[in-house]
């Protein structure tokens, strides 16, 4: 194993280590590592020539993250499993087989998570040599749904193409009457080769490309993709920019979460609820549009800071509409917490025990709500988190009830973090006035999103081209978990557990 030094760390950016590690001490290093308390937080790999390919990993440490490389030759791009060591792992490997072709040894399954028959089972889009191929017409594969048979058992087939707009995705119900046994996911797509797309691509064009894996965490991925790049630049952001990104991050937490609250109130009938609800969400696009011309913040972060400093006036406008936000979500908190038919579908539902969620990894918003107290702005905080004193929303049953308690928590607690970063807002710039010469590096950005953590892991060639860019939606972990979230409950309940949830089927698929 060979230590290197720490990656560029500055201010704005959650310390990261690099390490080289050889396959046959991979697997020791991550039970030692896991024994320890670090947490699977990515798996992807590389094509780095003729010679061989990089299997990575990034761990959560004590203090920030452990980027492990190791080194597998292209005649044998194999490496032991890591599912049973980490539970997420499963699909993070099986992507990486069906984009690069590194195989994981003796895994729990195989199956193909993003092929879905779109290009040839012996040919890997990500490999250099992949380059502008046309593949031809496939014939459909079927996928090996796991099955489960016994007297009274059937099966329910739901999507892949769902209603209205909801992106596609496939599940598979195995039930006894209306209680579920088993749910078995095929997802993978809206896999959109957007990791192919980013090689080459400019700084500005990979940041405007990072706010489009999923729409919903646009100011998270481009800022986790803002940090790897100014990392690897080696220059902060001004300080008013870190404020202002921040506050636009919490404006994010915010919608999101008023439009679930809503959602959650449509899938139990209370139909005022979600009108409420959705009207306050309305609202908030509305000032977005009018502050910076974009209902859900495209392209407000920028290399080197933000698109739009605020003015006075401006900060004005998000103060008095934060205290209308606050009086009317605990008017809505209060119907709900009263009216017996909510609690009554919300309280017990797809519950995830704290043990269930630290064997899975569970993260983000569903973790907390099942006693797993990680928050990026709290657990590893960067400016301006850090002066914040950010209060985490925990709670530990571990149920819709418990989820929706946890959003409750972070609306009240974003409106709070809004105002301090209105009231003690830094004067100054709120971007470079100049962009330094690109070079060669590695960097990493790791962001707490609404639903929990985005991670970015960075490489740029000898020119400052991209030679390999990775974003890691926490959907990716936490899909596995919403199987296990629905057995025992019956099926009309799904759409609510689901929702619950509330995971991004597009920012999982790359």
């Amino acid at each position: 194993m060979t230590s290197m030094p720490p990656l560029q760390t500055l201010p704005g950016v959650v310390p990261a280590w690099q390490e080289t590690v050889s396959r046959e001490d991979l697997r020791s290093l991550c039970l030692t590592q896991k024994e320890q308390g670090a947490r699977l937080v990515s798996l992807w790999g590389s094509d780095e020539g003729e010679e061989n390919f990089d299997l990575h990993l990034a761990l959560a440490v004590q203090g920030g993250l452990r980027w492990l490389r190791v080194s597998l030759p292209a005649h044998d791009p194999t490496y032991p499993a890591l599912d049973d060591v980490f539970a997420n792992a499963n699909r993070l490997q099986r992507a990486t087989h069906d984009l690069l072709g590194l195989l994981a040894q003796g895994a729990a399954e195989s199956r193909p998570w993003l092929r879905h028959s779109a290009w040839p089972a012996d040919r890997f889009p990500l490999r250099k040599g992949e380059d502008g191929q046309v593949y031809p017409p496939l014939v459909r594969e079927p996928y090996p749904f796991v099955t489960v048979s016994g007297q009274g058992v059937h099966e329910i087939p739901v999507g892949p193409v769902h209603a209205g707009i909801i992106e596609p995705g496939h599940f598979r119900f195995s039930v006894v009457g209306e209680r579920v046994l088993r749910l078995d996911t095929q997802l993978g797509y809206t896999h959109k080769g957007i990791e192919k797309r980013a090689e080459s691509l400019a700084p500005a064009a990979l940041i405007h490309l990072a706010g489009r894996v999923s729409g919903d965490s646009t100011v998270a991925g481009a800022w986790a993709t803002a940090q790897a790049l100014e990392s690897i630049l080696g220059r902060q952001i001004p300080e008013r920019a870190e404020w202002l990104r921040a506050l636009w991050l919490e404006r994010e937490r915010l919608v999101n979460h008023l439009g679930d609250l809503g959602y959650l109130c449509n899938d139990v009938g209370l139909s005022a609820g979600f009108s409420l609800f959705w009207a306050l969400k309305e609202t908030a696009l509305r000032t977005h549009e009018k502050l910076v011309g974009h209902r859900y913040l495209h392209d407000q972060i920028q290399l080197g800071g933000v698109a739009r400093a605020l003015t006075v006036s401006d900060c004005q406008s998000l103060r008095e509409e934060g205290v209308t936000l606050e009086r009317e979500v605990h008017r809505l908190q209060e119907l709900l917490q009263e009216h017996a038919g909510v609690q009554d579908r919300y309280v017990s539902t797809g519950r995830v025990t704290p043990e269930l969620a630290a064997r899975l990894g569970l993260v983000g918003l569903a973790g907390r709500a099942s006693a797993q107290a990680w928050d990026l702005r709290v657990s590893c905080p960067t400016p301006p988190y850090a002066q914040a004193e950010v209060r985490m929303a925990t709670r530990t049953q571990g149920d819709v009830a418990a989820r929706v308690a946890v959003r409750f928590d972070e609306v009240f607690e974003s409106l709070r973090l809004i105002r301090h970063f209105i009231e003690y807002l830094p004067s100054g710039p709120s971007l470079w006035n100049d962009t330094p010469p690109l070079r060669a590096g590695v960097g990493v950005g790791w962001v707490e999103g609404w639903r929990g953590e985005v991670f970015v892991a960075l490489e740029l060639g000898a020119q400052g081209q991209v030679r390999r860019w990775h974003p890691e939606d926490v959907s990716m972990s936490n899909w596995p978990v919403l199987e296990h979230a629905v057995q025992g409950n019956i099926v009309p309940d799904f759409p609510l557990i689901n929702k619950s949830f509330n995971l991004s089927y597009s920012g999982q698929d790359g």
